[in-house]
This record gives structure tokens, sequence and C-alpha cells, in this order.
């Protein structure tokens, strides 16, 4: 093995399966494809595309992404049960590059919820993998919640899972509960002392509930982990995990102290940060590192100066190396076809003939509304254009009364499944009027969890992005639209969100799409997850948020909570719920 080889580090992104799993953050069929795609393209090893036991919607995509892809590794992921890895391999196989990936909870508290023995475990571990191995020669293996298992059971459950044919280790922190002295001596530790370490892959694993995923992550790889498990922006579960484009350029702007390499092509990552962003409904913080629309901004009258005499006074990495473009120049009414081609080959987005009709339409209808239409519209007018156009509910016309003198009045038109209907309500404020013309003409019982408005440039006449994240029994979607009128932007993103909720409550109805979020298998006999206990205390390394001054929602599952015993036995009825829960992994 050269130098080289030893300091390549392999990116794998888990954007579409542990991203995914964020409250809201599910993604459509297409919208998996064209992220899959993107991550292929700009040059990310491993792509974990989902569970595919999981539901029929995630064994479609997981399959449909492994035929599509071009180069990277396609990953399913798997718990420790024999149908699930058999289902799994059925998602991946057409993959020119296919892994398994089957995971298992191996701390005391994670032992405890299948309420299995150390060797029954380690049995399991052995039967497993070596399965996963038969059906392909690419295993990885996790020990779920591996920074809070005991050292020696940690280390055996290791060796059983190398003999037996694992390909890769992976570790991961999956509450979030390590530092970076801790994840560097553990993966150090465990390369000396494992017997056969030195013929496997170590990965990191880690999620940013401390603050301290990216750091962790490249304190792992100094110690000899050479893959990175992350996602774009840091999506992910709880406070997310180690965020791609943080590691990615950490080794590039530090390569003198992080000698490694990765084969990430660094200036398509905004533009993926921007796709993520729009199809999850999860914008990115002002000030997030790399990607954060504040990185490369400069406000001070000292920072402006040194700027302008050397941009290296105050910018460690140029916007270039990203993806961002160094100039933005703004369009107009006047800008051809050809421009805005020009436009949106700059900023990174590769479209056909028939999208850039469309976006030149929504472009000249902007034009005409705006003096000048900056990089940021551009970009918002493509998210609009690939919004589905066979969705059940669609907004046809709205005109909104409102002002000082009385409530406001909204009249909405819309087409429900191909069929022309309005209505007409008052409210508190044209938007509240128009939430409600649009529940009279479709009924529905969602609760709105998120509004939030943002001004996608400056000016009076900026377009408003409006994200919209709504809850109904259980289910949560998010809706995002753009325009000038901050209103239309509301009801288009409201009306998104609801066309999600509906394509979700399809694949979770009766006899559909169901989900299970359980260590056993169906009819297990056994109450599903952990839940809150009253007496007893809990154990190292778990807080609650009334410690850091928050409360939890009373209508939110707890599911990350700690087991307190394990849950009493109970025959499995038809509608138990550890049928109709999502399968997960930290």
């Amino acid at each position: 093995m050269t130098q080289t080889d030893r300091n390549r580090v392999l990116i794998f992104d888990t954007t579409l399966r542990d991203g995914e799993q964020s409250p809201g953050a599910t993604m459509t069929h297409s919208e998996k494809l064209e992220i899959a795609e993107l991550l292929d393209d700009m040059g990310v090893d491993i792509i974990e595309a989902g569970f595919p036991i999981a539901s029929e919607g995630d064994f479609a995509a997981v399959s449909e992404i492994a035929q599509r892809s071009k180069n990277a590794v396609i990953c399913g992921l798997a718990r420790a049960q024999l149908p699930d890895i058999d289902r799994c391999f059925e998602a991946v196989k057409q993959a020119a590059r296919p892994r398994i990936h089957t995971f298992i909870g191996t701390s005391p508290l994670h032992r405890a919820i299948p309420n299995l023995s150390m060797d029954e475990m380690a049995e399991r571990i052995e039967q497993t993998v070596s399965h996963a191995r038969n059906l392909t020669d690419n295993v990885q293996w996790s020990p779920m919640d591996a920074t809070r298992t005991e050292w020696d059971y940690l280390c055996r459950v290791i060796e059983i899972a190398i003999k037996a044919g694992a390909t890769t280790i992976n570790i991961p922190d999956t509450v979030g509960y390590t530092a970076p002295r801790e994840s560097a001596e553990l993966i150090r530790r465990l390369i000396e002392t494992v017997p056969g370490a030195d013929e496997v892959v170590f990965a990191t694993h880690c999620h940013n509930d401390l603050g301290m995923a990216t750091a962790n992550s490249l304190a792992a790889v100094e110690a000899g982990a050479r893959q990175i498990e992350c996602t774009i922006n840091g999506l992910g579960e709880r406070a997310g995990n180690t965020a791609l484009e943080e590691v990615v350029m950490a080794m590039k702007v530090r390569n003198d102290i992080m000698p490694f390499q990765t084969g990430i092509d660094s200036r398509k990552i905004m533009h993926i940060s921007r796709r993520v962003a729009t199809v999850s409904g999860f914008n990115v913080q002002f000030n997030k590192a790399i990607v954060g629309k504040n990185a490369f901004a400069h406000e001070s009258g000292i920072h402006q100066d040194g700027m302008l005499k050397n941009a290296e006074t105050f910018e460690i990495m140029r916007p270039e190396d990203v993806g961002l473009s160094g100039t933005s120049l703004p369009l107009g009414k006047h800008s051809g076809r050809a421009a805005l081609r020009a436009k949106l080959k700059e900023l990174g987005v590769d479209v056909g003939d028939n999208q850039l009709k469309d976006i030149f339409v929504r472009f000249k209808e902007l034009a005409d509304r705006k003096k000048e239409v900056f990089d940021d519209d551009i970009l918002a007018l493509v998210s609009a254009t690939t919004e589905g156009n066979a969705d059940q509910l669609q907004l046809v016309n709205l005109k909104v009364v409102c002002g000082t003198g009385g409530p406001a009045e909204a009249t909405i038109e819309m087409e429900i499944g191909g069929t022309e209907h309005s209505a007409t309500c008052q409210g508190d404020g044209p938007v509240d009027a128009a939430f409600k013309a649009v529940r009279d003409l479709h009924p529905n019982t969602a609760r709105l969890q998120l509004y939030q408005v943002h001004a996608v440039t400056e000016g009076t006449d900026a377009q408003a992005t409006v994200s919209v994240r709504l809850e109904e029994d259980g289910m949560i979607a998010t809706g995002q639209s753009a325009d000038t009128d901050t209103v239309v932007a509301s009801v288009k993103a409201y009306v998104q969100a609801l066309n999600r909720l509906l394509v979700r409550r399809e694949k979770l109805g009766p006899g559909a799409d169901a989900r299970e979020n359980t260590y056993m298998p169906l009819g297990c006999g056994r109450a599903p997850g952990p839940t809150w206990g009253a007496s007893p205390p809990d154990p190292p390394g778990y807080f609650r948020p009334e410690e850091a001054g928050g409360r939890r929602p009373r209508d939110q599952a707890v599911t990350t909570a700690p087991s307190r015993a394990p849950a009493p036995a109970r025959p499995c009825a038809s509608a138990c719920r550890c049928r109709s829960r999502s399968p997960r992994s930290g």
C-alpha cells in the first residue's frame, strides 16, 4: 500500500438514510434519485441509499439508485436479522459495487431492548455477518452505541464480525456522547488490540448532540479511521450528523496538519447543499460553516478594507472552492435564454432544454416584477420548477383582501384530483385566511409546527422563501416555496406540505407501505421502544432537555431516552405500535 493509499479517506454519505430520519425531512422518490446522482457526481465513495426493509418506497428508491449509479458504492442498511439482510441485498444487488451495512446495538442500554445476553448477541452477529458476506464481498458492520459499550465486549464483537467476513467496521457515536480525544483513543486502541483489524477499514459515524461531530470524525481519522460517515449540511436525527462539507474542507484547507485526501469535488458542495436544503425543507443557518449564507460575507469596516486589499486577510478558502461564484452580477428583463443558461452553469446547475424553458418563463415573469434578478433568485426559480405537476392538490388562483379595517379575506381556487374548487374564508391576517380557505377545500387535521419566512435577496421586491412544517397523526411533512408575494409563497408551501402528507398517508395506510421500529421481528410479542420511567437514575452520558433550559413538547414521542428495563411481553395485536414505526439506526 502506498502512502497515498494510506492517506485516502473514504466519504460515506448517509443523507438519504440517516439524514432523512430528521423529523419532516422525508424526500420523494424523484428527490432521492436526484440527490443520489449529485452525490455520485461530486465524488462520494459510498452512498447509503436507504433502509430497504423499512418500506416499499425505501426499497424502490434504493433499488433504482443502485441501477443508476455510475461510480459510487451503493449501500443499504439492515438490522441483524436475516430477512432484513436478504431484502437489503435484493435492493442493492444491481449496483456495480453493492454493499450491505448491518448493525446491532451493543451497549448495555441497547442490549436490553431485544433482551439478548452478551453471548446471544455475539452469536447473532456471527450469523448475520456471515450471511451478508455470502451474498456480497462488501459488508459493513456497526456496533450501534459503540462509544458506550464495554471495552472488552466491544473488542470481542468486532473480532467476531471481522472473522465472519466484515470488510468495514464502523464505530458509531450514536448519541453524540464522545469527545475528540476519546474518539481518537477508541479507534487507535481498537486497531492495535483487535485481531484482524489491519485487514479491514475502520469507519467513524458521529452525531452532533454536543456540537463535536466534525471534531470527533477528524480525530478518528488521525487515529487511523479511513472512512467518515456524514451527511450534506449535517442533516440527521436530533442535532444532526457530521457535515460532509466541513470534514472535506477541513482536510483540504488544513492539509498541512491533516495530510489526508478525499475524492470529493468541493466545487459542487454549494449546489448540493442548496438542493438538500430545498428537498428536505431544512434551511441552512446563515452562519453555518462552509455553506451558510454568511460564510463568505463581511460587514465590519476593517474586514471589508482588508478583503479589498487581499482576500486572504480574512478568508482561509476561496468561495470558488465550494462552488460559489466570485461575482454576483444580476440579470434583468432584457437578459436572454443564453445568459440564463450561462448563469445556471456558473451556479453549478445543469438543466435540460425542457427544464430551461420552464425556468426561463418563470425568470421573465420574475424580471417583470423585480428590477434585478440575483443568483439566489435564480436558484429559487430552479427549486420551484422541480415541484411536481402531478400533485393531488394544486393552487390555481389566490386573491387576498386585507388592511386595518377588519379581518383579512382570502379567496382560493384549487385543483383537487383534477377538478377545480374554490373557497373564501376570513382570518387573522392574509396568511391565516388563506390557510383556512385551503383547509375548507381540503379538510385535514394537520397541525402547523413551523412557519418561517426569509428574503432570498435584499429589497422590498425580494422573493420570499417560506418554509412550512405540518404534523398529522405522527407523520411530519415539510413544504417550501418562493415568490415575490409572501402570501402566495406561503400558500404554495402549505399546499406542498399537504401533498407530501397525502403521499405518506397512502404509504402508511392499512395494508400499504407500513414501517416498523423495533429490534425484534414483526409479531415480536414485546412492547415497542424505550419510554420514560419514573424513578431509576439516568445512566452516564444521558441528559434530559430540561437540563439545557428546554422542555420536551407534550406530543413529541420519546425515542432517544434510555431503556429503564426490558418492556413486558404481550401479544402483538393487529394494531400494535411495533408494526407502524420506522426502523432506525445511528
